[in-house]
């Protein structure tokens, strides 16, 4: 399989532990790939030790993988540049990107999984407003940094506006370990890995709490409900949600021991403050933290249902103990279920024709 596979040019725009796991599966795959960094003291570190300490640790760096923290070089000559900064800080990085003015602009592929905060914007329309029309695709899936670097048996799914980038990207990545699956719900997919996060903050909630395999089963349950309504409402298909981008990677990140964001969840329900919880994580992002600003707003906007990031909200920033949440959603009114149900309105908000009751 690796010597039919067409090589190419490839640079990966972040070095943590995501970007570093991707960075060694590309050049497992024979690909020339360069692995870029906004710090050049990290970079040196990583010259320096063969190896991703911070990030990623007890993984070796390819001999192949070229490292650099010069932008200009790192892009010179790409044909696809992996997005896999955390998104609140992809919008900076885009610009310097967009300052570079390339003659010749890669396959942009995404592989964050977040909703920035300010603007309420998923990864391709910040993409696309800041770079124009460039090319692009997502990434997405059950996938942890610390298993694919091991070549831990993985599947994933690429989407992508046009059919051949989205193929691009399955072919450059896939292998005997890395299964790539291909789908055109780019909004579906981007919306699944950035939504997982907020209810795997609820999941940690659970097991820092002590609730037990019931409750933390019903919360992932209804959590995949709530997922399917809100992205629907947002442009994603309803079936994209059940796929590898929405329960696919709200298992993994509701159960695995690998998921910052259920770590964070785990914390608050133990009584810790997010502050607290942060500070200790030091440079390490739990992207489900930011995302819950996002996805309660989106919820409110598009008058969609959404117990449970509201209760996630309102534990990280309105500083309401995770069992008055945990009552509260338990407490609610009676209602049917209709786990795949269209959008429904939210408490307060006026019922559009043709939208069901249940939340």
């Amino acid at each position: 399989m690796k010597n039919a596979r067409r090589k190419a040019a490839i640079v990966v725009l972040g070095d943590g532990g995501w970007g570093t796991a991707l960075a060694r599966l590309l050049c497992d795959n024979g690909h020339a790939c360069t692995l870029w960094g906004p710090f050049p003291d990290h970079i040196e570190e990583m010259r320096r030790r063969g190896t991703n300490v911070r990030f990623l640790p007890g993984v070796p760096l390819p001999r192949s993988l070229e490292l650099t923290g010069d932008l200009r070089e790192a892009l010179a000559g790409a044909e696809l540049a992996i997005l896999a900064s955390p998104v609140p800080y992809l919008r900076a990085l885009l610009e310097r990107v967009a300052g570079l003015s390339m003659v010749d602009s890669p396959l942009f592929v995404n592989v964050a999984k977040g909703i920035e905060v300010a603007t309420r914007q998923r990864v391709s329309e910040m993409v696309h407003e800041i770079l124009g029309a460039v090319r692009y695709a997502v990434l997405s899936g059950p996938s942890h940094a610390e298993e694919v670097a091991r070549n831990v048996p993985t599947a994933v799914v690429a989407a992508a506006g046009a059919e051949e980038d989205a193929r691009r990207v399955q072919g450059v990545f896939m292998n005997e370990s890395f299964r790539v699956y291909t789908t055109d719900d780019v909004v579906g997919v981007e919306l699944g890995g950035a939504l997982k996060n907020v209810l795997a903050l609820a999941a940690g909630i659970c097991d820092g709490m002590g609730l037990g395999d019931n409750s933390k089963a019903a919360l992932m349950t209804r959590g995949i409900a709530e997922m399917a309504r809100l992205g629907q409402a947002l442009g994603g298909r309803p079936e994209t949600f059940s796929g590898l981008s929405g329960v696919g990677d709200l298992i993994v990140t509701c159960i695995s021991r690998h998921s910052r964001n259920r770590h964070v969840g785990e914390e608050l329900g133990r009584g810790r403050t997010l502050e607290e919880i942060q500070q200790e994580m030091g440079l390490v992002v739990a992207e489900g933290v930011k995302t819950a600003r996002s996805a309660h707003a989106l919820a409110r906007r598009t008058g969609v249902a959404a117990p449970i990031i509201d209760q996630v909200y309102a534990a990280l920033y309105e500083d309401k103990p995770p069992d008055q949440a945990v009552r509260e959603l338990m407490t609610r009114a009676a209602k049917p279920e209709r786990p795949h149900s269209a959008p429904t309105p939210a408490e307060g908000e006026e019922k559009r024709p043709g939208m069901p009751e249940d939340a």
